[in-house]
Formats: C-alpha cells, sequence, structure tokens
C-alpha cells in the first residue's frame, strides 16, 4: 500500500539521468541516456547519418583523436552536466515543455530555419527527449505508439495505421565503393495484405536478389553495406539495377506486386559552382555533368523505363528548388517526391517547399530536428500541407526500435529501415510486426493506398 501510494506521487517524477557513450552499427560513437524513474529505467540511443543536409540540427562530435575525431562524450557531458541538473524532479508526462526547456533554455543556439542545438548537441538533447517519451508511455500506461499518437492528437483514432516498408536493398551513393551515383534502391511490397505479409515478400525478393547476384557477380558481391543492402562493383547505372531488381521479384513470384523506390541523394553529387549533377563522380576523371534539365529528363525517361517506380527522395539538391518544383510539377501526381535533405524535418523548410510546390512527401528523421515534439510537429505541418510521411532510420543506426513506434503513432503509412538484414535494421521490422500482432483487427495496412490515407 505504502509502495502504492509512492508511485503515485513520485511516480512520474525524473529520478535521476544517465548517460553514456556506446556504439553504432558502424562501429562509431553515439549517445545512449537513461531516464530513472521510480518504476523503473527508460533507454535510448541516438542515430547518425553519412548523408546529411546542410539544415540538419548539429550532431555534436569531440573532434579529437578518440574515435578519429568521432567521440560524443562532449554530448554525454552536456547530459550529465546540464541537462540533467534541469529535469530532475520534473514530470515525465510533460515532453513538450521539457524538449522546449532543453533546446531553448539550455541551449538557445538558432538561425533562420529554427534552433540548431549547436551547443549542447542534438544527439546530447534528443537521446534525453526519447527515453522521456518512453517514461511518459509507460507512466500513462500506454504503448510507446499510442503515447506518440496522443502527442500528436490522434487520441481519437481506435485504429492504427501500419506503415508500408521500403527496403533497401541495393546500396550506391555515399553507401558503397561502387559506381552507382544514387545512393539507395528500394522494393515496397504494395501487393500486401498486412505488414507481416509485406516483410515476407520483401524478405523473398531480397533472398533471391541475392541469389540472382552471386551468380551473376560471384559469391563475393553479396556483401552488404551500411544499411543492409548488396552493393556489387558490377553495377554501373540505375537502370542496371532496376532490371536486376526486377529479375528478382519475378523469379520471386511477385510480378505486378512491388513497387520499386530511388533515394537519389543528389546534393551528394551536385557541383555548386557549374551548377550540374555528375552521375559519375565516384571516378575522378569523370566528364558526365547534367544540367539541372537534362537531369529531369534522365527522371522521365527511367520512369517512363520503370513505371514500377513509386517514389523517388532527392532528386535535386537541397537549394535547387527550381529542379524539385520541375519535377513535382512534371510527376508529382503518380510518383510521390521526397523531401530529405530538401527539409530535414524542419518545419521552416516544410513551409518553403510547400510555398514553392518543391515535393509531396517529407522523410522524418528525428536526429534531424533534435528532439521528439519537434519531429511530431513537423509532422503534423506536412499533413497540415496535405503530403504523405515516411519515417525514417539513419546509415549509422542502432538497436534501438523507436522509429517503428513513431511511425504507427503519427500515422505516417511509410517507413523505411533498411533492408532485411542486420539487427539494427530488423528490430525496427520486428517492433513493427509486435505491434500489428498486439492491435489485431485495430491494425490497418494501407497496401497500394500507401499515399492516401484519409480513407482510413
Amino acid at each position: 500500500m505504502l509502495f502504492r501510494r509512492l508511485l503515485r506521487t513520485f511516480g512520474k517524477e525524473i529520478q535521476q539521468i544517465k548517460s553514456r557513450e556506446v556504439l553504432d552499427s558502424r562501429g562509431y560513437p553515439t549517445v545512449e541516456t537513461d531516464i530513472i524513474c521510480i518504476d523503473g529505467t527508460y533507454r535510448s540511443m541516438v542515430p547518425s547519418g553519412a548523408s546529411t543536409g546542410i539544415y540538419e540540427a548539429t550532431e555534436l562530435r569531440d573532434g579529437d583523436k578518440r574515435y578519429l575525431g568521432k567521440g560524443v562524450q562532449t554530448a554525454v557531458s552536456n547530459v550529465i552536466d546540464i541537462i540533467a541538473p534541469a529535469l530532475i524532479g520534473k514530470d515525465v508526462l510533460s515532453q513538450v515543455e521539457l524538449d522546449e526547456m532543453m533546446y531553448v533554455e539550455l541551449d538557445g543556439t538558432k538561425n533562420d530555419y529554427g534552433y540548431t542545438k549547436s551547443q549542447l548537441g542534438a544527439n546530447a538533447i534528443l537521446s534525453v527527449s526519447m527515453a522521456l517519451a518512453r517514461a511518459g508511455a509507460a507512466n500513462s500506461y500506454q504503448k510507446l505508439f499510442e503515447y506518440l499518437g496522443d502527442l500528436k492528437g490522434h487520441n481519437h483514432h481506435t485504429r492504427f495505421v501500419l506503415p508500408m516498408p521500403f527496403l533497401n536493398v541495393v546500396n550506391g551513393g555515399k553507401h558503397a565503393g561502387n559506381a552507382l551515383a544514387f545512393q539507395e534502391f528500394m522494393i515496397v511490397p504494395l501487393g500486401a495484405g498486412s505488414f507481416k505479409e509485406a516483410m515476407q515478400m520483401g524478405v523473398e525478393v531480397f533472398m533471391t536478389l541475392k541469389k540472382i547476384i552471386s551468380r551473376k557477380f560471384g559469391p563475393g558481391s553479396t556483401s552488404v553495406g551500411d544499411e543492409g543492402g548488396f552493393a556489387p562493383l558490377g553495377l554501373n547505372t540505375p537502370s542496371e539495377v532496376l532490371s536486376l531488381l526486377r529479375e528478382a521479384v519475378v523469379a520471386a513470384g511477385y510480378q505486378k506486386q512491388i513497387g520499386f523506390a530511388l533515394d537519389v541523394a543528389a546534393s551528394e553529387f551536385y557541383h555548386q559552382r557549374t551548377k550540374t549533377y555528375d552521375l559519375d563522380f565516384k571516378n575522378p576523371d569523370s566528364t558526365s555533368k547534367l544540367t539541372q534539365e537534362q537531369l529531369l529528363e534522365f527522371y522521365l525517361n527511367l520512369t517512363a523505363e520503370f513505371p514500377e517506380i513509386v517514389s523517388i527522395e532527392d532528386p535535386f539538391d537541397q537549394d535547387d528548388l527550381k529542379g524539385w518544383s520541375m519535377i513535382t510539377k512534371a510527376i508529382g501526381d503518380r510518383i510521390q517526391i521526397v523531401g530529405d535533405d530538401l527539409l530535414v524535418t524542419n518545419m521552416e523548410r516544410i513551409n518553403l517547399a510547400y510555398e514553392n510546390k518543391c515535393c509531396n512527401t517529407l522523410l522524418l528523421k528525428v536526429n534531424q530536428v533534435g528532439t521528439v515534439s519537434e519531429s511530431i510537429q513537423s509532422a503534423s505541418t506536412a499533413h497540415a500541407c496535405g503530403w504523405e510521411i515516411m519515417v525514417s532510420h539513419r546509415s549509422g543506426d542502432t538497436e534501438d526500435d523507436f522509429i517503428a513506434d513513431l511511425a504507427v503513432g503519427i500515422r505516417a503509412g511509410q517507413i523505411k529501415t533498411g533492408a532485411p538484414s542486420r539487427s539494427e535494421r530488423t528490430a525496427k521490422y520486428n517492433q513493427l510486426i509486435r505491434i500489428e500482432e498486439y492491435l489485431g483487427e485495430n491494425a490497418i495496412f494501407p497496401g497500394r493506398a500507401f499515399r492516401d490515407l484519409t480513407q482510413f
């Protein structure tokens, strides 16, 4: 009886905050934080990207000799020495207020697009924010996805939408050592009737693709990259990759049930001085430079050759607003145009893109903006624009499955978290399988309607 009274009185208060340097999936340090309440410990780990937009909130690295400058001891110290003393004793259910305290009062750094978190580090602040959400969910007797849904205002929904998985099965760009300029080639199980079935379809195509790559390029070509996809050296153009994916889909028995998606990451091969795009940028002797109009024509030809393409992410440089507007006007009615580096989960960048008709889908990465509440606010802004949302991992990720619950909670309808390989990727997929099982008849899987959730 005494314990129950203590739990009611003090259970929602933060008793202690611990933080430490741990390793992400690439072996680089990242920040892990525990929020300790009287009823338990709630832990979160922060991901990190390789291909990052210039408008992202600041990821604080030590820059010394440890871990080749990638250490995060300063960020960890900021959690322990600055954030913890300010938050201990506060109510874990005050997510928005405590997030704002961290990035406004304790940090305060900002630019034209919002708070940059450059003093304490977005990685420090986010580690606390994510752990805080877990503690809040537990203390409100909810699943994490339900709690995050309430934070976004979905508490009136009795049914939840499971996201369509976008599985990155072939890597290029900065994620691979091959000649491919495009960063990700994804498969989308459009014909699935449930999330569990979507994963089965995705895995079967992935395993079939492995056999085909091994046969064509040799057994050594099936090693996987940072996000679990294959990166054989024998593939040089997007058409070659998409033809290979088409072959794998047919061989796996899923013809007309699998869509394709591209993450171009065009900012990585854009030349600011000449205003051109180099699709052979990994070759130091490259002479392959395309203008804005020529690159648009390249996309139009590619989507005509492969009508299976349902999504293109970052087709132009993050500041090439004209290019973004051109492609959205040309094919945005039938193919979703996804903003990552363009938007960086930032409300001001979303509004700028909306005003210029630059895209129609937000790629949401929590570490781009640095807090859970700001991520949810960005999602609300995107939905107000009439856009779709794809929740995303980072190339340097962890076994933390937070974004699986986030995708369900905010009714994103889409998620990309790598290939169905490497445990930091499958951790998210496995959590979504659990959520779907828990929800039972209250789970909705959108299938081919993943771009129009208004009907659910």
